[in-house]
This record gives C-alpha cells, sequence and structure tokens, in this order.
C-alpha cells in the first residue's frame, strides 16, 4: 500500500492505471481489498467517536464546524435572494458563473466583516470596556444582519477613502434593535 502511494506521489502510475488495479470485472483485487478495509478503520473511529458518551470533546467540535458551515450557507442563500436562493438556469454554464459570483461576494464579505468587527473591538477596548478572549473567539464574520442584500451595489474605489474604513454605528442609535423581519428584540 505505501508503494502505491508513493508511486501516485512521484507520478510514476496515473490514477487512472491505479483504479483499474484496484478492481477486474467488478470485483475487487486484493490491493483494492486492503484499501477498502484501510478505510474502513478511519470510518469505524469516528463513529466509535461519536457515540462516546464519557468524553464528547469530539461531537461538540463536529458540532461547531457543522454550525459555522450552516452559517455560510444561510449567507449564501440570503446573498442569492432571487427565487428563493436557488439558481435556475438551462445551461450548466450559466449556473456555474452564478455560482462563481455568488461564491466571489461571499469571499469577499468575510474578510470585509472581519475587519470591521475588528474595528469595533478595538473602539469598544478604547472606550474603556472589558473584552474576553472567549467572547471575540465567539465572533463570526458569517453574521450579516448589517448586510443590505436586497439593495443595490456599488463595487466603485472611492479615491478619498484612502483605505479607511466607515464610521462604526451609534449602538444606541434608533433602528439598531430590528431583526430582519423589522420587529424589535
Amino acid at each position: 500500500m505505501l508503494r502505491v502511494a508513493g508511486s501516485l506521489v512521484t507520478n510514476q502510475v496515473r490514477a487512472y492505471d491505479l483504479l483499474r488495479m484496484f478492481g477486474r470485472e467488478g470485483h475487487p483485487t486484493p490491493l483494492g481489498q486492503a484499501f477498502a478495509e484501510y478505510g474502513r478503520i478511519t470510518k469505524t473511529e469516528h463513529l466509535l467517536r461519536v457515540v462516546d458518551p464519557v468524553d464528547d470533546t469530539y461531537r461538540r467540535q463536529m458540532n461547531r464546524q457543522l454550525t459555522v458551515q450552516e452559517s455560510r450557507h444561510k449567507l449564501a442563500r440570503d446573498m442569492c435572494h432571487g427565487k428563493r436562493g436557488t439558481i435556475h438556469q438551462a445551461y450548466r454554464d450559466g449556473m456555474e458563473d452564478r455560482l462563481g459570483s455568488l461564491g466571489l461576494v461571499l469571499n469577499a464579505l468575510v474578510p470585509w466583516t472581519t475587519r470591521y468587527i475588528d474595528a469595533a473591538v478595538a473602539q469598544l477596548r478604547a472606550e474603556g470596556h472589558e473584552i474576553r478572549h472567549e467572547d471575540i473567539a465567539r465572533l463570526s464574520p458569517l453574521k450579516h444582519r448589517n448586510l443590505n442584500v436586497l439593495g443595490r451595489y456599488s463595487f466603485t474605489a472611492s479615491a478619498s477613502a484612502g483605505g479607511a474604513l466607515r464610521p462604526l454605528c451609534d449602538p444606541d442609535a434608533a433602528g439598531l434593535d430590528d431583526d430582519a423581519d423589522g420587529a424589535a428584540e
């Protein structure tokens, strides 16, 4: 198995040829069976760690990762608001173009939001507020109540901005406690 992996890494064997060596006439070869069994070890270890009632650290870590991924999917659905977050295209290239554009916008939003979160934390610290590291660790650039997802977007660079951020919103100002539906919290 190590020789096969080494041959694949050093490009001595093409992946296509390797797959042919793993099975013949719809049945796995002994080498293919060995790789399948090796893969089952990892799956079994994963299942045992998930159902382990003593130590649920792995399960919590997995749940945290799923929550992050679901937050990204929710942001993507909200950004892709036409046709309720689904892409309807008669041809594959059109779908790929729209998905690529959506990914580009999402990838631009994350550093933009992160930069403003950092500025807000710095401003709160400058005003004398105590901010714990545990609280900062829970902040997510995927939260998007502050974004206008139903308006017009302008991507022109402002010459006067010079890399400066817009002023942060005043938390005491009216209208900031409204949730996405417009109802007060």
